[in-house]
């Protein structure tokens, strides 16, 4: 399949109001295939053709918000210690791609100007998720928020901002209300359509493990575009999509594209 049908997969779309989003979106990149969370991740995603990637954002010692999902350096770097006790001088020094392979040697965690850099080079859009470490929820909100209002323009695709931290999505429902708001849960809960609208979320982002398929009905009734994560396997993946799931957010973008296409 050529990289132009890929894209066509893969960025079959969604609307809701101003927001558009891809069938299809690539989970730390494309995390099968590059050491998640690192621009190499963001561009293999983009070569495989996947138009938006989700990631997760930290803040540093000294405040500035960086890409990795861990609270710990360990899994994705060559470092030791608390992301939120190492300075963005610290984060730089380190290795975050040997651990995945040898090709990736010398990748580094980047920041998220870096990161919305990239994007914007690459056409890309993208679902952000606040990954706070803990009490650092309304200043990693707010911290995000100042570098998205100066680096990602309005001419760029409107992103979704997802968090499973209720006071991050609170920061900036009050500070910047113009920003897409997602709520991400491991499983749909009882009265989750009320929280989301007191969050105000717009988007829901539940895992696919324990969501059913009234689940599905239900937040499309009370007009709730669905991403679900992390979905790899192409049965699973079909079957969501015929219950009227939005948006998959995959490891594997580039294969499930092919493979639903097939």
């Amino acid at each position: 399949m050529s990289k132009d049908e890929d894209e066509a997969d893969v960025a079959l779309v969604m609307s809701t109001t101003s927001l558009s989003i891809p069938r299809l979106i690539g989970h730390r990149g494309a995390k099968a295939s590059a050491p998640e969370n690192t621009l190499a991740a963001f561009a293999r995603a983009r070569e495989e053709g996947a138009a938006w990637v989700e990631f997760d954002v930290k803040l540093t010692l000294d405040g500035v918000p960086v890409v990795i999902h861990d609270e710990t350096l360990e899994r994705t770097t060559n470092g030791h210690g608390a992301v939120r006790e190492t300075s963005l001088a610290g984060l730089k020094r380190l290795d975050a791609g040997s651990w995945f392979g040898p090709a990736f040697k010398g990748e580094r965690v980047p920041t998220l100007v870096e990161t919305l850099d990239l994007f914007a080079r690459l056409d890309m859009g993208f679902n952000l998720e606040i990954k706070p470490c803990p009490g650092r929820e309304a200043e990693t909100a707010r911290a995000t928020i100042a570098v998205l209002d100066a680096h990602w323009p309005d001419s760029r695709p409107a992103p979704v901002l997802s968090s499973f931290k209720a006071v991050a999505l609170t920061t900036i429902r009050d500070l910047a209300p113009g920003y897409t708001l997602g709520y991400l849960a491991e499983k749909l809960g009882r009265g989750w359509i009320d929280t989301a609208r007191l969050l105000g979320c717009r988007t829901v982002h539940p895992g696919w493990h324990a969501l059913a398929k009234a689940q599905v009905a239900e937040a499309k009734a009370a007009g709730f575009p669905l991403l679900v994560w992390t979905v790899n396997e192409p049965a699973r993946a079909r079957e969501l999509l015929a219950w009227g799931v939005d948006a998959l957010i995959t490891d594997n973008p580039g294969d499930l594209a092919m493979a639903l296409a097939r």
